[in-house]
């Protein structure tokens, strides 16, 4: 039997959505220990896969030209929030499948065809070596009004990769009942964004990015490294503000306002299209960070989840 475990990522934002400008969407995020995925694998002659992986390990059995495999998920991201779930079973499927029959499979090359990395190379590149990843988006010209085939493009090379500090902390606020735009419906989306995005928000989060979230992270200064997410999460709020219904897609946005008075948390963000809702703190401050999101969620009168994860800075792990 073979064995993959990875992590959640928070997608912070893109740095650019306007094609005005060379390079389109170019993602920016960070990997987490928690919540994670686990899944494990053995050869079989006929596919046999839990329901959350079930597509996936189709997808991956073709892709690796095998006769079949036992797939099942112990544990798993839940769905269409914001935290990558759809990536992350996705290449931790394709990666059991072939430890199981021992094969090479870099995740990069094959994620195309397993109908991953078209946008954004954050959830790929967290799982290869976890981190802070940027990652080089693609070339404006070849954006099309109807998305391409699965498998025809290639995953956006990382242009930055830091280690993230281990004392800091990620509070996560998953509201309960809600799931974030995807498939079609996120396609429409955000072609409807890209043909109207203002170009100078680019230029600013070309700023945020180079001058601030950087430097931040590559110094670990946690209150820099805060304002910066910040900035980005609303400059590109202020993209989809059309399609989400504000900066930040309800409840998002009330929870984000109540987070940032909270004193124990350095930045907030929405993460991808939402609803999760996360905030940057450190090791000595959790339990008032925690708090801090605990309430917010009540004072909303909203069912749901406040998690805390630290970093992850490797990526998935094989057994």
């Amino acid at each position: 039997m073979a064995t993959v475990r990875t992590g959640a990522r928070l997608h912070i934002g893109f740095q650019n959505l306007s094609l005005a400008r060379e390079r389109l969407y170019g993602g920016i995020g960070v990997a987490l220990r928690e919540p994670c995925v686990v899944v494990e694998a053995d050869p079989a002659d006929e596919i046999d896969a839990d329901p959350p992986v079930r597509s996936a390990t189709t997808r991956a059995v073709s892709v690796l030209g095998v006769p079949g495999a036992r797939v099942r998920i112990r544990e798993a991201l839940p769905r269409h929030v914001g935290l990558g779930s759809g990536t992350q079973h996705t290449l931790a499927t394709l990666a059991a499948i072939a430890d199981a029959y021992d094969l090479h499979a870099p995740v990069r090359e094959h994620a195309p065809a397993l109908g991953r990395g078209g946008r954004s190379g954050v959830g790929v590149g967290t799982f290869e070596t976890g981190g802070f990843v940027v990652d080089a988006g693609h070339p404006t010209e070849l954006f099309t009004t109807a998305p391409p085939d699965t498998g025809e493009w290639t995953v956006p090379p990382v242009v930055a990769r830091h280690a993230i500090p281990e004392h800091w902390r990620f509070v996560l606020v998953i509201p309960a009942g809600i799931t974030g735009e995807h498939g079609e419906r996120e396609d429409q989306q955000m072609r409807s964004v890209v043909e109207r995005a203002d170009p100078a928000i680019s230029d600013e989060l070309a700023v945020v990015l180079t001058h601030q979230l950087l430097p931040a992270v590559a110094e670990g200064n946690t209150e820099r490294f805060g304002r910066a997410i910040d900035a980005v999460g609303r400059l590109n709020g202020a993209w989809y503000a059309d399609e989400q219904g504000g900066v930040y897609r309800p409840p998002a946005g009330e929870l984000v306002e109540r987070l940032r008075n909270g004193s124990a948390i350095a930045g907030v963000g929405q993460s991808s299209w939402g609803p999760v809702v996360y905030g940057l703190t450190d090791a000595d401050h959790v339990e008032a960070a925690r708090t801090a999101a605990t309430d917010a969620l009540a004072a909303i009168d909203g069912d749901g989840e406040v998690l805390v994860s630290e970093p992850r800075n490797h990526g998935a792990r094989h057994d």
